[in-house]
Formats: structure tokens, sequence, C-alpha cells
């Protein structure tokens, strides 16, 4: 018998996403139309679950990207398309997550994160 995986409720922080957009992007450090871009793979090291078709990790899983930069990571594999930019986006997330609301400090996270 299949058991099937319960979806968990997702634990929303719209402040936080609203700060992520006024940040640089990550990659490129562009600053016009960064969205909150939320990371979907797992980590079991850090204890990130992965997310199904349809669902949206917590918010604190976000990094901030352009719409351009955005849409080209979903189209060619989240986990890939980050190994081919070199940057770990689960580590910069939790960072972020640390340190929100500060924007001098989320820009010194997005510095070292490149």
């Amino acid at each position: 018998m299949t058991e099937l995986r319960q979806r968990q409720p997702r634990i929303r922080d719209d402040r936080h996403l609203k700060w992520i957009r006024t940040l640089p992007s990550l990659v490129g450090g562009i600053r016009r139309g960064v969205d909150a871009a939320h990371i979907r793979f797992s980590d079991s090291v850090i204890g990130k679950r992965e997310t199904g078709k349809g669902e949206r990790p917590d918010d604190r899983w976000t990094v901030p990207l352009s719409r351009d930069q955005h849409a080209d990571q979903h189209r060619h594999g989240e986990r890939e398309w980050w190994a081919r930019q070199g940057i770990d986006p689960l580590r910069t997330a939790q960072e972020l997550y640390s340190v929100s609301g500060d924007t001098e400090a989320g820009e010194a996270v997005i510095r070292r994160a490149r």
C-alpha cells in the first residue's frame, strides 16, 4: 500500500517577502523587478523538506532574483540552475531570514554568497 504524504501548512511571512523584494538580485545584483524566489528542493542536513507540485515552501526559504532569473530557474531545473550559479540558495535563504528587515546585513549576506 502506498502512503500519501500530507501537505504541510505553509508558514507565511509577508513582511519578510516584502523585504526580500527590496534587496538586489542574488545573481548579478539587479535592483529592479526583483522577486522573492522560493527554494523548493530539500536538504535533510538543515531540515528543509521537498515541496510538491502546486505547493510552496515556507516563506523563510526565499532569495531575491530578477524576474527573468526566477523564470529561468524554473525552466531549467532548480537544483541544476543553482549549481551552475555556484551559490547555495538554502544557506543564503537561512542567513537572509536571520537578518530579515536589516537591509545592510541582507546586502552583506548577498555579497558573501556570490
